[in-house]
């Protein structure tokens, strides 16, 4: 069972001298869907290594709207992963142990989403990416997902269940029966998904796709929820 420690992190209880722990620091776009997620499936999701502990910490969480966008969260987190770099290099800590520090962030017709992207690769950053945005992840966990959204992210939004949208938060929070349970499934849909699209087409312009599942195993060290 995982304790929240103020509104950042999600870092579980551990006892001293006990397996292992690694940092992983996230900035989201989302001021409440992708925080919700991410505590959710820390929580409840099934380690890949029970060793190994993943302290996760929302790094922009009292940010507003103006410091959200894409350009922002990779320059943000590109200057903090080379800080965590050379404290990592300074305690000897390195493979798995190692800090990381990752973007979620989505198409939702910024206009600087390419450059942003480019950026985050120049520099090694990880990147869970979505087209048009966050929402297709979460639809993924209820049924296929095929065509186009236009770029359109409300277009996403309707397809989701009705109820999401009366549940309490309304429909951009994440409630734990949405998607628990459902991740086997909402990977092989959207490696489905990402498939229609071409490896010459760059990845902002792939509509729809998203890489969530990346973060997840990656990054959050879970294997299912």
């Amino acid at each position: 069972m995982a304790k929240t420690r103020g509104k950042s992190s999600f870092a579980p209880v551990t006892r001293r001298g006990r397996g292992r722990s690694r940092a992983v620091y996230v900035f989201t776009e989302g001021k409440v869907t992708e925080p919700d997620y991410i505590r959710i499936v820390h929580r409840h999701g099934t380690p890949a290594d029970p060793a190994l502990t993943v302290e996760v910490h929302i790094a922009n969480a009292k940010d507003d709207g103006s410091r959200r966008m894409p350009m922002d969260l990779v320059e943000r987190a590109v200057v903090l992963r080379r800080e965590k770099q050379r404290e990592d290099r300074k305690a000897g800590v390195k493979g798995k142990l190692s800090t990381q520090v990752w973007c979620l962030f989505d198409h939702d017709n910024h206009p600087d989403v390419e450059a942003a992207l480019a950026h985050a690769k120049k520099h090694g950053l990880p990147v869970a990416f979505s087209h048009p945005c966050f929402e297709v992840w979460r639809l993924l966990h209820h049924k296929a997902v095929s065509g186009t959204f236009g770029g359109v992210c409300g277009e996403a939004a309707e397809r989701l269940p009705g109820e999401f949208r009366n549940a309490p938060g309304g429909g951009k929070a994440v409630l734990g029966e949405q998607i628990l349970s459902g991740y086997a499934e909402a990977r092989k849909r959207a490696l489905t998904m990402n498939a229609q699209h071409g490896d010459h087409l760059p990845l902002h312009k792939r509509d729809p796709y998203t890489d969530v599942y990346a973060f997840v195993e990656e990054g959050l060290g879970v294997s299912s929820y």
